[in-house]
């Protein structure tokens, strides 16, 4: 029997209906989950699921309007149920790519909370890691520097006294904005091995100098809190050395495999096709290319886009599942990676008494709120923890409400001069449009 058109289009919305249907748990008054990821109506949840769609998508289409971004994800689960992730718009302004849900995106920042510190707190329950011993007792060679004496914990926590970047790549260029001698080709051979683009190769020895930039940095001249990525750049070294085991591999093996968080990679170029990853900037300084698969930040990019600092990539989902985990305390799916004390502690603020908001390695909310200065929202509680990136990424955790929520963006493309995600304070007013959806429920 031949079936006609409209019953074809009647039987295809039929079957994605109870296809999604049968994503939705089909419990009451859900109980905690610390399975898998699930996902729940937001109704399930205690939540006002028609009032948290129409306000994201809102202040979503005011940004793409905008120009703060092209495109964007936005994921929200709460108590191990994913109550809304959606995606707008497209890769680029030039609208030829719809952004998919599984569409991955360079996390920036985002990196620190999600490569250096999962493994930093299985070693910290292994004893292997001591947050009191010393940048010398892991890296010896430091040991005749300025910064032998500082500790892991205020290192961590941004209270050392490390400067906030270093422009690794400006090294390379001469006065004529020419590549120097000895750093890059535009073709790979056994000297020029380091990837930075599919057309410009790093010299396999550079990193060298990249350390001792490091290591001859002078310290700040005031102690307290100043926020540093430098010492995520030695953290995969000390990994690797505290678990014999490469940085990147031990990552995949103790963490994202078993998640099933698979898209959660380093230089997704490797393993996705470009059409599931969205350009990142068209980078006119450095690269002269667009960045697409491989790493924005540039000093990631010049250890091959392996690093702690910045260079992983993923998709809203898969991130949410390493998220969930620390969200769960340290468990996920039943089974546990870190211990419920090592993720309080790493969590907790460690030194709000000299105004630092800061965790061991999480951004925390600001202690005295400030809606001009605040990346989160007033109601997030003071046990909540995440790191936004820089690229146009966020992601939060707030355990008193058992509450996660992810955006992804590549609000750098085209380029980094674009300020319109902050003016328009488009991460903090979704967040905050979260908590109102059953805040507001629940007193009514």
């Amino acid at each position: 029997m031949k079936l006609q058109p409209f019953f074809l289009i009647l039987l295809f919305f039929k079957c994605n209906y109870f296809v999604e249907q049968s994503k939705i748990a089909s419990m009451e008054n859900l109980p905690k989950n610390l399975g898998k990821l699930q996902y729940a109506t937001p109704e399930q949840l205690g939540m006002n699921g028609q009032f948290l769609k129409d306000s994201i998508e809102a202040i979503i289409m005011q940004g793409i309007e905008g120009k703060a971004f092209p495109g964007a994800q936005v994921l929200v689960a709460k108590g191990g149920y994913i109550v809304y992730h959606q995606a707008f718009g497209y890769h680029t302004y030039d609208k030829l790519q719809l952004l998919q849900q599984t569409d991955i995106y360079d996390l920036a920042s985002v990196s620190k909370i999600t490569t250096v510190l999962p493994a930093l707190m299985k070693l910290y329950d292994e004893g292997k890691f001591d947050l009191e011993a010393t940048l010398a007792d892991y890296v010896p060679k430091l040991k005749k520097s300025n910064k032998a004496d500082l500790q892991m914990r205020p290192i961590l926590a941004h209270n050392a006294r490390l400067q906030a970047w270093i422009a690794f790549w400006e090294n390379t260029v001469d006065e004529k904005g020419e590549f120097q001698r000895r750093t890059f080709k535009t073709d790979s051979s056994r000297r020029y091995s380091v990837k930075v683009t599919p057309n410009l190769w790093l010299h396999r020895k550079y990193h060298k100098k990249m350390f001792e930039a490091i290591k001859e940095s002078p310290l700040n001249e005031n102690a307290g809190y100043k926020y540093s990525g430098l010492a995520f750049y030695l953290f995969p070294n000390i990994i690797e050395k505290l678990t014999k085991t490469d940085y990147e591999i031990y990552l995949k093996t103790e963490f994202y495999r078993p998640l099933e968080a698979h898209t959660l990679t380093f230089n997704p170029w490797r393993y996705y096709s470009l059409n599931q990853i969205v350009p990142t900037e068209i980078d006119t300084f450095f690269r002269k290319s667009v960045l697409h698969g491989y790493v924005h930040d540039e000093g990631a990019a010049m250890v091959g886009g392996v690093n702690g600092n910045a260079g992983l990539f993923g998709n809203a989902e898969d991130l949410a599942k390493l998220m969930q985990m620390y969200l769960n305390r340290g468990v996920y799916d039943n089974r546990r990676y870190i211990s419920e004390a090592t993720l309080k502690e790493f969590t907790r603020c460690q030194y709000c008494e000299e105004g630092n908001r800061r965790g061991l390695g999480f951004d925390k909310p600001l202690i005295t709120y400030d809606a001009n200065l605040s990346s989160t929202a007033k109601a997030a509680s003071p046990d909540s923890f995440g790191h936004s990136g820089y690229t146009g990424t966020f992601v939060w955790a707030d355990p008193k409400y058992d509450l996660l929520y992810i955006f992804l963006s590549n609000r750098v493309y085209p380029t980094r001069n674009n300020s319109v995600i902050y003016n328009l304070n488009i991460r903090p007013r979704i967040h905050e449009v979260i908590y109102e959806s059953f805040l507001k429920e629940n007193k009514n």
